[in-house]
């Protein structure tokens, strides 16, 4: 697992003025992503402040040596697999190097910074991919609250399957259609019936919907037939993003029973661009929330007393919506919900640990979706679905305009946070999209 170490130092500043304060991508994120410089090709780089450094560059310029050039070269690429299929020790080993080089203080800082031209692209004029080739994308369901609530309109009194505690539940949706944030989204068609009809019509979803998750990219996997134990399944996460999991609700309602989502779900899926590693994200771990009393101890597959000490993270996410009349009056985005990653009932180890339980194998950068992310109440709903009452109620924004579902036009954006006393902040940077 991660340790806290020298490249977390709160008092540790980098010589690229932007870092300094960065909301995001302070020296003490360093997240790692696929870009392209203008007129260049995709590359991988890690984001520092407003700036974007070139891996590339710096293996060329020769600031690597021993177990970071190894891992700087496999992250160099047009995707980040080779570096995911690594694991943690040359992905930490980068990580400190690339620290050293970009520190205020470091003995490097000579050697890097008159070459900063070559080193460093402005941000604002590249272009962000994916960060890795996805093989597979899992769909997990693992926010309790968003359960419950879309549970309440099938049975009030007993909103969660009977599984729900006892497995994490998941499906598996379409990695051909996951884009990286910017990429517009179509609104998807499909057969859609309300319970008043006698028969389904097809025509575009009219109850387009977001669903605010985390994303979870694999690292090295496992072999077809060699489950993941529980007490090593942390250790197959890389790093984390954020997911928008678009969802057509009245194409889903109906298409759903009795093996679920399927045109409703694959007609899009947006990721941020850059990967929070686990090693940036070591301050912020935190123990797994305690179940409510009552609720079942999960089975010994899924039980490791330090991955319920350590295994959860202190990560606050926003929902926000931007539409034509707010930007008609010169307004931010509305921000439609604030939640946190305390909310999912299971660790991402769990999750790891049950994908596999069966032999199922995981590759370097497949992608987990955690489930939307709901707090308990109406003001950390994930989803419009949540927020409107599946449409009875009316969402006012800060424009005068009313949604119930997304309209053509409307952009989504996710931001998310890490804040504790004695750390600096790091932030993911957004997931966002409009709907075209």
């Amino acid at each position: 697992m991660s340790s806290i170490d020298e490249t977390h130092d709160p008092r540790r500043t980098s010589w690229v003025a932007s870092a300094q304060g960065h909301p995001e991508f302070p020296i003490q994120n360093l997240p790692l992503g696929v870009f392209s410089p203008p007129n260049g090709s995709p590359r991988g780089g890690v984001a520092i402040g407003d700036q974007i450094f070139d891996l590339q560059a710096g293996l060329e310029a020769g600031v690597f040596s021993g177990a970071a050039a190894a891992a700087a070269e496999a992250a160099a690429g047009a995707a980040l697999n080779r570096l995911m299929a690594l694991g943690g020790n040359p992905r930490i080993a980068l990580r400190r190097r690339l620290s050293e080089l970009l520190s205020a203080d470091g003995a490097e800082r000579r050697k890097v910074e008159p070459r900063a031209g070559q080193l460093l692209h402005n941000a604002a004029d590249c272009t962000l991919h994916l960060p890795a080739a996805i093989g597979s994308f899992t769909d997990f369901f693992a926010g309790i609250h968003h359960a419950r609530n879309g549970g309440m309109r099938r049975d009030p009194n007993n909103p969660l399957n009977p599984n729900y505690k006892y497995v994490p539940v998941a499906y598996h949706s379409r990695a051909s259609s996951v884009r990286p944030s910017g990429v517009p989204i179509r609104r998807p068609s499909g057969q859609r019936k309300a319970a008043e009809d006698d028969a389904p019509i097809f025509g575009a979803a009219q109850k387009l919907d977001y669903e605010l998750e985390l994303a979870v990219w694999i690292g090295p996997g496992n072999e077809l037939g060699q489950p993941i134990p529980i007490a090593e399944a942390g250790e197959h996460v890389f790093g984390l993003g954020l997911v928008n999991d678009w969802s057509a609700r009245d194409v889903q309602g109906w298409e759903s029973q009795p093996l679920g989502p399927f045109l409703a779900k694959n007609f899009g899926t947006t990721v941020s661009p850059w990967v929070i590693t686990t090693d940036a994200l070591a301050p912020f771990r935190i123990a797994q929330p305690p179940r409510p009393a009552g609720d079942p101890r999960p089975l010994s597959y899924l039980w490791d007393e330090t991955d319920q000490e350590t295994g959860a993270f202190d990560i606050t996410l926003e929902a926000m919506l931007m539409t034509e009349g707010l930007r008609a009056k010169g307004l931010p985005p509305h921000r439609m919900s604030a939640s946190n990653t305390t909310d999912l009932y299971w660790t991402l180890a769990q999750l790891i640990a049950h994908h596999t339980c069966g032999g199922c194998n995981l590759g370097p950068g497949d992608l987990f979706g955690t489930g939307t992310i709901s707090g308990p109440t109406l003001e950390g709903y994930g989803s419009l679905m949540e927020l409107s009452g599946d449409g009875q109620r009316q969402i006012t924004l800060g424009s005068g305009e009313t949604r119930t579902f997304l309209q053509d036009g409307d952009e989504v954006i996710f931001r998310a946070h890490c804040r504790k006393a004695g750390c600096v902040p790091i932030g993911f940077g957004e997931c966002r999209a409009r709907i075209a």
